[in-house]
């Protein structure tokens, strides 16, 4: 009886830790909001983005690391979310998992968010080469996106192998005595392996501002490439199709910089809050945990957790924000209506329209410049010869006609 006093009193002590009701509720309902937009977002980018690659108005390696990248945010909602429901808001300090599945848990899904981090460094490194060092970049081309995107994958389950062993299950133990409180336990890191998971998180946190300050960077570095002046113009129709055919990549180069300015500044806000939770477990051994400290890690670690699962619903509105084509192709998927026509097949409907146009005023000059042509020819040319003679031709004729009437009249008085 003593025994089973101290564990209700030990998981009344907790209990007080928890979130009240109307907070859970509360957390649900954003939670399950999250979850909706962030599977309907992303399921829609990977459709769209297909879509338009197919037409012509997305390269093949942007695609890729838009189809990567959304594919790691819909992991990072799936296998986080639930789990982080049941375990983190309605029952934060009773986890019915097994020691196995914590450790999977823990792994796929820090492997699945550093994924999502790699995946933006990989297309901020080969929007670089493409923009800045435009003739490397077509030197080593061909399987180069496959390759970033298959190291990016690999680097993120590297970060988050030591999980594995670092994580799972843990009961809490009361001062005064050996055995955990029954029905009070954690899937958290395991104090034999601390300096472990300490390691890991460290490494981890320094990958997050290593690829923070990479793609600031290069981002800087693009817009200063693109801010510079093009070359110059070349005449003729060529040099027209070569300027217009530039400028429409300049805008184009512009809308992927414009994204990777705003995914960044989306990793540094939604992420960051997560970042310090994490730390916190790093930074102290839990035996060395104060009541306070508790409590400030208690608190933070809904509100962390909502800002993280933000930033995988926020892609595809940043994708919306930057280009005016996928936003329109977005929508019109939503509608259920969604018609690409091939960006060559509008180009060249375009071009002949202008020059169906063109056409049609040609007519109307060609007249315009015959009469200026006859007017000014008659008025600059003088009275040839040939018609002075072909005036003097009837005077001839007349006399001709006379000497004949003449001959007549004397052959008649010829007896």
């Amino acid at each position: 009886l003593t025994l089973t006093a101290e564990n209700e009193e030990v998981q009344r002590d907790w209990k007080e830790l928890e979130p009240s009701h109307e907070v859970k509720i509360f957390l649900t309902v954003l939670y399950s909001l999250i979850l909706v937009l962030g599977i309907l977002g992303n399921s829609i980018t990977i459709h769209v983005s297909q879509r338009l690659q197919r037409s012509g108005y997305l390269q093949k390696s942007v695609t890729d690391h838009m189809l990567s990248l959304a594919c790691s945010d819909l992991l990072v909602l799936l296998i986080g979310m639930p789990v982080e429901l049941y375990s983190a808001i309605w029952f934060p300090f009773s986890s019915s998992s097994g020691d196995a599945a914590c450790r999977i848990y823990s792994f796929l899904f820090e492997a699945c968010s550093y994924a999502t981090v790699l995946n933006i460094a990989s297309l901020s490194f080969e929007r670089y080469l493409a923009i800045c060092h435009p003739f490397r970049y077509k030197a080593v081309s061909g399987s180069r996106t496959t390759k970033l995107l298959l190291s990016a994958w690999i680097c993120s389950a590297l970060v988050a192998l030591p999980l594995l062993v670092a994580t799972g299950t843990e009961g809490v133990i009361p001062e005064g005595r050996r055995t955990p409180v029954q029905n009070l336990t954690f899937c958290t890191n395991l104090s034999q392996h601390w300096v472990m998971y300490r390691t890991s998180i460290f490494t981890a946190f320094a990958l997050y501002l290593l690829v923070l300050g990479g793609v600031a960077f290069m981002c800087r570095a693009m817009i200063a490439v693109l801010r510079a002046p093009m070359g110059p113009n070349k005449s003729g129709a060529n040099g027209a199709g070569a300027k217009h055919e530039s400028a429409r990549l300049k805008a184009s180069r512009k809308q992927t910089i414009l994204f990777l300015v705003l995914i960044v500044c989306a990793l540094l806000v939604c992420w960051m809050p997560n970042q310090i939770r994490r730390l916190m477990t790093a930074a102290v051994p839990k035996s060395a945990w104060t009541v306070s400290y508790l409590r400030s890690y208690v608190k933070l670690h809904p509100v962390a957790d909502s800002f993280f699962y933000l930033s995988s619903v926020l892609n595809p509105l940043l994708y919306n924000l930057s280009s005016r084509q996928f936003r329109s192709a977005f929508l019109q998927t939503l509608l259920c209506r969604l018609s690409l026509q091939h960006v060559n097949r509008r180009t060249l409907e375009s071009s002949q329209a202008t020059k169906s146009s063109r056409n049609t005023f040609r007519p109307l000059l060609r007249r315009s410049l015959d009469r200026i042509r006859m007017v000014t020819s008659d008025r600059s040319t003088p009275p040839s010869s040939q018609n002075i003679v072909d005036n003097s031709r009837p005077q001839q004729n007349t006399v001709d006609h006379s000497r004949t009437q003449q001959n007549t009249v004397d052959h008649s008085r010829t007896p």
